[in-house]
């Protein structure tokens, strides 16, 4: 110390030694540092993911979102065109919900949340805001079922809207389309015809939409011509339907 403090000798000897000593210093602070570095590379990559994650949480429910907006919006373009089918009817109509499909492919039965608490009675006219579904032909206090137009063992009374040809539709199970029961091979109906409902059947009144021919097959070797009918209703889409009770029904 007292050689440091009165030879300038000293200060140059300090400084030659301290360039070993800083070396050491920086090879034992390295590691310490690396440890550092990867530690908040680490911490760094462990945040973005965690980010990601919640970023890609996020976008699936703002997707969720948007399709349930998108489906209450479909679910309101139904109503308002079922409420404004409900005003070119006469009588009283009540819309109704579906609350069950048939599981057997080859069964076109629905059912709905009305049933005779609301008056609904067996053989009432159906439809959506397109035209005629079906008819009921079950009912319980608070449901009802209903035989879709489709099925195999639905019958319906039509005639062409163009000429008045009448003719029975019936469903065809296989593709779900409609074809007109024992029609001449004479008789004048065409490829887009449209079919309404003639009034002459027990439940449905005259002029519902049924449906439109879609294709006439005429075989010369038989009897009668093969008529595929498209079916005016949406019956594999509609959510919301019409429970039509026609003006001459008197309600219980």
């Amino acid at each position: 110390m007292v050689l440091d403090k009165h030879v300038a000798a000293i200060t140059q000897i300090r400084a030659i030694l301290s360039v070993p000593l800083t070396s050491l210093q920086y090879a034992v602070s390295w590691p310490i540092e690396l440890v550092d570095k990867l530690h908040d590379t680490i911490s760094t990559h462990d945040s973005l993911v965690q980010e990601n994650l919640d970023l890609k949480a996020e976008q699936l429910k703002l997707r969720a979102q948007v399709q349930r907006l998108l489906a209450i919006e479909l679910e309101n373009s139904q109503l308002k065109a079922l409420m404004r089918s409900s005003t070119q009817l006469q009588g009283r109509v009540v819309i109704a919900q579906l609350l069950a499909v048939s599981t057997d492919p080859f069964l076109k039965q629905v059912v709905l949340d009305r049933g005779s608490h609301d008056n609904v009675f067996v053989g009432q006219p159906v439809l959506d805001a397109n035209g005629v579904m079906g008819q009921v032909i079950q009912v319980d206090p608070l449901t009802s079922r209903i035989l879709l137009i489709n099925d195999a063992h639905s019958g319906l009374s039509v005639q062409v809207a163009r000429n008045g040809v009448r003719a029975i539709v019936v469903g065809d199970a296989y593709s779900g389309k409609l074809r007109l029961l024992n029609v001449p091979q004479t008789a004048d109906i065409r490829s887009g015809d449209v079919l309404i409902t003639s009034g002459l059947g027990e439940h449905f009144p005259e002029g519902y939409p049924v449906g439109q021919v879609r294709a006439v097959t005429r075989d010369p070797g038989l009897q009668f011509a093969t008529i595929v009918v498209d079916p005016a209703a949406h019956l594999d889409r509609s959510r919301g339907v019409l429970l039509v009770w026609p003006a001459n029904r008197v309600k219980l």
